[in-house]
């Protein structure tokens, strides 16, 4: 094995990346354990990338959407595993990035010189998120079928541009075979193209700048901070959590394998308790309580906008907070985190509660 590696290394020209990983040095605090949730977010990304391509062997995007996705989870040998791991690496995935977003909102490490970092982190979650609304109408069984239906109805929303995005979307004047095809394209196609090279540019960040220290850290003097080795301490129990989240993945496919409805009819009414995904309920509860209180499309027009205005200035916080140590604009920044953070939890729940 060290013959192999110092032939590599050699051949490759690997040396100075060898010799900074043995140079870099990860902090060592009590908040270090949200470092590996990024981690966990590309290990799921990979096993959804895997479990993606076996799927596509046996997928036939159309009119033919749902009878091959029958085929794979009832036919296919292990066709109900693959499918069934794709999905629930792709709920683990949002949920790390989520995490791993808020973490690095309240340590404050979007700030100078990781400002690039934090804006392509909030791009990939915008296209984790669309990854995960475009591949859910894949199967086109019922629930896929209404759900997709509805969420169409929030871009539909906006003034103006909202109309015809959604109908360039759907491919027709309704949620069909044009709008799967459409999909597939836009899950399997243009999002790895948009996702892989924006992923690259934000591990090298990450790897340029290291992991930043929360302000509390900050404050201590140098002779008081500690920290370990990144290779091969911080590796190894990196790879250790990776082993963990990819036990989860198995575990959870295996024992609560991912289900499949009846063909979707847009004849029939919906089914009841019709709703979105986890990632997806705060933004439909919201808009379901904006439509109680304001009359016909102006509830949904206005949570968009705040939707919108929300999204912007939370892209911008690096902007806005600059300062070290911590102050008025920095707490300031942080009660709005809480503050979203809580909105997100209470709708949540809220539009759990309301399924019948």
């Amino acid at each position: 094995m060290a013959k192999t590696t110092s032939y590599l290394v050699e051949r490759m020209g690997l040396e100075g990346v060898l010799a900074a990983a043995k140079e870099k040095t990860v902090p060592l605090h009590r908040h270090s354990a949200w470092y590996y949730w990024g981690g966990i977010a590309l290990v799921c990304f990979i096993v959804q990338a895997l479990t993606g391509i076996l799927l596509m062997v046996y997928y036939r995007p159309g009119p033919e959407a749902y009878e091959s996705v029958r085929q794979i989870t009832y036919q296919i040998h292990f066709g109900w595993l693959i499918r069934s791991a794709h999905n629930w690496s792709a709920t683990i995935f949002l949920l790390s990035v989520f995490v791993h977003m808020f973490s690095v909102f309240f340590m404050k490490a979007y700030r100078r010189p990781r400002e690039i970092g934090w804006f392509s982190g909030m791009l990939l979650l915008l296209l984790g998120l669309t990854f995960g609304f475009s591949g859910y109408l894949l199967p086109m069984d019922d629930l896929a079928y209404f759900a997709t239906k509805v969420g169409l109805e929030m871009p539909n929303a906006i003034p103006l541009i909202g109309p015809p995005i959604a109908n360039l979307l759907r491919g027709s004047l309704e949620v069909g075979e044009h709008t799967v095809q459409r999909f597939f394209a836009l899950h399997a196609v243009i999002l790895p193209m948009l996702y892989l090279p924006l992923l690259g540019l934000h591990l090298w960040l990450v790897q340029k700048h290291g992991n930043a220290l929360p302000p509390s850290e900050e404050t201590k003097p140098e002779s008081e901070r500690k920290t370990i080795p990144f290779f091969p301490n911080f590796l190894v129990k990196d790879f250790a959590i990776w082993l963990v989240t990819l036990n989860a993945i198995a575990i959870c496919a295996a024992l609560f394998p991912w289900q499949l409805g009846p063909m979707a009819d847009p004849l029939m009414p919906a089914p009841e308790g019709i709703h979105p995904e986890w990632y997806f309920m705060s933004q439909f509860q919201t808009l379901k309580i904006l439509g109680g209180i304001f009359p016909g499309m102006a509830g949904e027009a206005i949570g968009m906008v705040l939707f919108t205005l929300g999204l912007v200035l939370w892209f911008l916080v690096p902007v806005f907070d600059t300062e070290r140590p911590v102050g008025k604009r920095g707490r300031q920044t942080t009660n709005f985190g809480l503050f979203v953070v809580l909105v997100l939890i209470v709708t949540t729940i809220w539009g759990y509660l309301g399924v019948r």
